[in-house]
């Protein structure tokens, strides 16, 4: 590969980190206006809220449990369009499952963390919510 080709991927791999950081900020930004007590959302929340929503029962107190399992949920929806998980069915209590179709990489935590933030930001412009 030429220094050239080298410089060009390395200009394109900041812009799209950049987009992705001021996509990132701008959704966090409006999540936390419409869902925080004057807190800033961290991915957590977010992906907590996500997996709310897709849960579709309304906001209701959640136990602890159900908490972990709603982000479960989350991270599952928000990773099926990268392969890792199919919708598999809804239990007797309308909570989805999901069943792994390819394993998850192994990635260190800054990539775990811009693979979610760009997946979270995906799920939000599919409703359109950007």
């Amino acid at each position: 590969m030429s220094i050239v080709s080298l410089q060009n991927l390395k200009t394109n791999s900041m812009q799209k980190t950049n987009t992705l950081k001021i996509k990132w900020d701008v959704l966090v930004d409006k999540l936390t206006r419409q869902f925080a007590d004057g807190e800033e959302l961290n991915i957590d929340g977010i992906i907590y809220l996500i997996g709310v929503q897709e849960l579709g029962q309304g906001h209701r107190e959640f136990k602890k449990d159900e908490k972990l399992n709603l982000m479960h949920i989350a991270i599952c929806k928000l990773l099926e369009p990268y392969g890792y998980y199919e919708f598999d069915y809804f239990d007797t209590d309308s909570w989805p499952h999901y069943k792994t179709v390819t394993p998850l990489p192994n990635l260190k935590p800054g990539e775990q963390t811009v693979l979610m933030k760009e997946a979270i930001i995906n799920y939000f412009d599919a409703l359109s919510y950007c």
